[in-house]
């Protein structure tokens, strides 16, 4: 049997090829596809239940990213030899196709839903990441599940002035400027990446670029699913509706929730707890025998609780704690707040709170990364955790979820503009942000407490950065809309906008962008970005109250770092037989030595706590690794004796001759009695043999010359 797939293809800008097929994979899922540019091959399957599992009134939408090694032609490290729990690359992957295609499943529709993903072959000259998206929803076209798209995703880069979509990774290493944009045919959905301190208008050219490509994705799916006959999406009834009964709730409460809302209530539980009781007092009325559905009331209440706090900021211009639409919450900060960190700093803005801790390591404290398409080291981490306390939850600690690495990446993405060059400096850094309170944008805290820490820290970053999430409230009947800084939580949930922005005071280093409304106009996008940056510089002025540029030195218990170079041939004799030599100098001077090859020449990285640990690493280093010049004087110990003379241990492992004629001035006929073993003596390098490499020493040169017998005084 031959299998026969239906094609379709589209081209970039710069005229490379993508292509979609159906049919030949997978052909079990509800739609499947293998998505293909250059040799990157990427099979999307989506499949969701027949019907929505009773009482669920939410869409169980899973998202899964995974690279198969046999992709790039390796065997995956550790034990297991197999690809096994995905790794945070893949979680992130996971997380940018999850919000560019949820928004667009129907409000109503409550079914288990699938959408898996596979890189099954790779290359670097078409990055996966762009195009996982595109595959993700063109499984979800040819397939009946009441997905709303098509939607795309491409990366804009901008090299050297010159923006590219989706670039090599050649290309994207050189780029100031990295964007995933995911988008409809009608709207930006969905914005991720970071640049080099860029303004808001190069940011918004970059993103007009990238939508144009994906109008071009976006119309080649729609006749994909022309071409399977899958135009038509299955019915499903999720939700029992009641619209009388809804109209006759509103009435009765939408006034007594708008009325709470007006109440300017800075504390979220104290407003949470007025919300509630209106609910309870409404049940509570119900006779015992009602029919009411209890359900149904919890849902519509949920309406008109969003449907109040909105017209509350559209109607008044005021928002739930009392704030306008640009105004950003207290802040609070505090440095050196944790004695025994390397660096550390508290960032408190209204009622979200960060404590954030800077670690300085060695070169073997790296992060080591074994993936499918990259592996190597990372030498800046970042860590962020959302305890269950910090919003008065109980929870169980069971490691990092999607949103906790997602959380972490986007304030790794924006500190590491501003870190000095990691490539070549000692250190690996590790930054952590503990959440201790939280009420909207606690990711944005990570971003502010991380650079007062490394502030902190004395790590000479180029400039502090802050980060600010923006939201949006519009209705699309009156046209009326209203941006709104620092956002709360109930505003993020509320919302149609969660817009994260950092920067320096020189431009915007990262973004994160989620739309939840059809019809943001690029003058709407362009007002919020301006909007922001108010807000970024003002809450970098209530930073620099407390310090305004990294500390002039790191703090006295963390790791001083010296390196040396040193020639490529001199490497074998510092580690010594079975890495002998080093280990002897890190025990007896207390401190951490990693050497390492890089090009032709050796890199000596020392570490200590304290100068005098370091001062004596660094003289047992040189002296191994000193190169011996001629006519430079050295202090010797005498090792063995010839007839002719003695060797002499001048340097660390080098010995030269000392001929019994260069011992002193008068002949000498013997050696005995002359020198002994042991002993110290001071001697001056005059001639390396350049055949033999052998050393000559003299002591007689140090010696002053006594005055010949003819020349002697008469009396």
């Amino acid at each position: 049997m031959k299998l026969t797939a239906i094609t379709k293809s589209c081209t970039l800008p710069d005229g490379r090829e993508i292509t979609i097929e159906t049919g030949k994979l997978a052909r079990q899922a509800d739609g499947s596809v293998v998505l293909r540019m250059g040799n990157t091959m990427i099979l999307a399957t989506a499949v969701a239940a027949a019907d929505a599992k009773e009482g669920t009134d939410f869409l169980p939408l899973s998202v899964d990213y995974q690279e198969k090694f046999a992709a790039m032609g390796k065997i995956p490290g550790g034990f297991l030899k197999r690809e096994g729990k995905l790794s945070d690359y893949e979680v992130l992957i996971s997380r940018l196709i999850d919000r560019a295609i949820r928004p667009l499943f129907p409000d109503d529709y409550h079914a288990d839903t699938q959408v898996n993903v596979q890189l099954i072959s790779g290359d670097l000259n078409a990055l996966p990441d762009s195009l996982a998206a595109f595959a993700a929803s063109a499984a979800l076209s040819v397939s009946d599940i009441p997905f709303q798209g098509p939607i795309s995703e491409v990366r804009v880069v901008r090299v050297e002035g010159k923006y590219i979509i989706n670039p090599t990774q050649e290309q994207k290493e050189k780029a100031d400027l990295d964007f995933i944009v995911a988008a409809s045919i009608e709207n930006i959905l969905m914005v991720e990446g970071e640049s080099k301190e860029i303004s808001e208008a190069e940011m918004l050219e970059a993103l007009k670029l990238a939508h144009e490509a994906i109008k071009v994705q976006c119309q080649v799916q729609i006749e994909l699913a022309q071409a399977v006959g899958k135009t038509e999406k299955r019915t499903y009834n999720h939700e029992v509706k009641d619209e009388a009964f809804k109209e006759e709730l509103f009435k009765l409460l939408y006034d007594k929730v708008y009325e709470v809302a007006r109440q300017q209530l800075t504390s979220k539980h104290k407003r949470s707890e007025l919300f509630g009781k209106i609910l309870e007092d409404y049940v509570a009325s119900l006779p015992e025998d009602t029919t009411v559905n209890k359900d149904l009331v919890k849902r519509y209440y949920k309406d008109i609780q969003k449907a109040a706090c909105r017209n509350l900021v559209l109607n008044e211009k005021v928002r739930l704690d009392g704030r306008k639409t640009n105004e950003i919450r207290p802040i609070w900060t505090e440095v050196d707040y944790l004695p025994s960190a390397h660096g550390s700093a508290l960032f408190t803005r209204g009622e979200t709170q960060s404590l954030s801790t800077v670690t300085l390591g060695t070169k073997l404290d790296e992060q080591l990364i074994d993936g499918a398409m990259f592996d190597g080291t990372n030498k800046f981490i970042l860590h962020y955790n959302f305890p269950g306390f910090s919003t008065g939850e109980v929870k169980p600690n069971r490691g990092p979820g999607r949103r906790e690495v997602g959380h972490g990446n986007l304030a790794m993405r924006a500190l590491k503009q501003v870190l000095p060059d990691l490539q070549n400096s000692p250190y690996t850094i590790r930054l952590v942000s503990d959440i201790l309170e939280s009420n909207g944008s606690s990711s944005m805290a990570t971003v502010c407490a991380g650079s007062l820490a490394l502030m902190d820290a004395g790590i000479k970053i180029s400039g502090p950065v802050s980060g600010i999430a923006m939201g949006m409230i519009s209705d699309s009947t009156t046209k009326r809309y209203a941006i709104l800084s620092d956002i709360l939580g109930d505003e993020d949930h509320l919302g149609d906008m969660d817009f994260k922005v950092t920067g320096t005071e020189k431009g915007i280093t990262a973004c994160q962008m989620d739309l939840k409304v059809d019809g943001l106009t690029y003058e709407v996008l362009a007002e919020a970005l301006n909007q922001a940056k108010d807000g970024r510089l003002h809450i970098l002025n209530e930073m620099k109250k407390t310090i305004t540029e990294p500390k002039p030195d790191l703090k006295p218990h963390a790791p001083r770092a010296v390196t040396i170079q040193i020639e490529k041939e001199l490497i074998g004799a510092l580690i010594g037989p079975g890495g002998k030599v080093v280990q002897e100098i890190q025990k007896t001077t207390g401190a951490t030595i990693v050497i390492e090859e890089v090009g032709n020449k050796g890199i000596v990285n020392i570490f200590a706590n304290n100068q005098q640990v370091m001062d004596a690493a660094v003289k047992r280093v040189k002296a191994i690794v000193a190169v011996p010049e001629v006519d430079q004087v050295y202090d010797g110990v005498v090792k063995s004796i010839m007839p002719f003379g003695a060797f002499v241990e001048f340097m660390p492992g080098k010995d030269g001759l000392l001929h019994i004629s260069e011992i002193k001035w008068e002949r000498l006929e013997t050696m005995e009695g002359v020198l002994e073993v042991g002993e110290q003596v001071k001697v001056k390098l005059v001639e390396v043999d350049k055949k033999t490499g052998k050393f000559r020493l003299s002591r007689k040169v140090l010696i002053p010359r006594p005055p010949k017998k003819e020349e002697a005084p008469s009396a």
